[in-house]
């Protein structure tokens, strides 16, 4: 399932886990060759880098939950209060299935949440499905929040 337009998206991954970067990237390959991704592996780490690189903004950013020295949610708090921040599609990306934690960070300014699958197809499909709605920036005009499940 290869994504129909060939722009080429700037796509930012939080996530500390190697395994799930590398499984991420592969996903993107096939979806969108395209695709520019660049990874970082905490919170602090994304913070620098957005604060570094304000002309390289994300079209996307996928934010883990459960990341150390700074956790998804507080990161999307800054984001979200942040200007020149503000207007980045944030996909929530986690093992977490809580609803209380899904209404948590729908409130706190996420556009998209996508419960990590344990199988690549379905993460391919996933990340299929959510590109196109993040980087269409639909959420500029509306306030419609999007659950991805497998």
């Amino acid at each position: 399932m290869e994504l129909k337009h060939q722009v080429t998206l700037n796509i930012l991954l939080a996530d500390d886990d190697a395994d799930d970067c590398f499984f991420f990237k592969t996903a993107l390959e096939k979806l969108q060759p395209s695709a520019q991704l660049t990874t970082v592996h905490d919170g602090e780490e994304l913070m620098k880098f957005l604060s570094q690189n304000p002309e390289q903004l994300p079209d996307v950013l996928f934010l883990d939950i459960n990341m150390p020295r700074k956790n998804g949610i507080e990161c999307l708090s800054e984001i979200k209060h942040n200007a020149k921040l503000k207007n980045i599609p944030v996909v929530m990306f986690s093992t977490n299935k809580s609803q209380d934690t899904m209404s948590k960070l729908f409130k706190g300014g996420a556009n998209i949440y996508i419960t990590k699958p344990a199988d690549f197809t379905e993460l391919v499909q996933l990340i299929g499905h959510a590109i196109p709605i993040a980087s269409e920036q639909i959420f500029l005009k509306s306030k419609l929040n999007y659950i991805l499940n497998a």
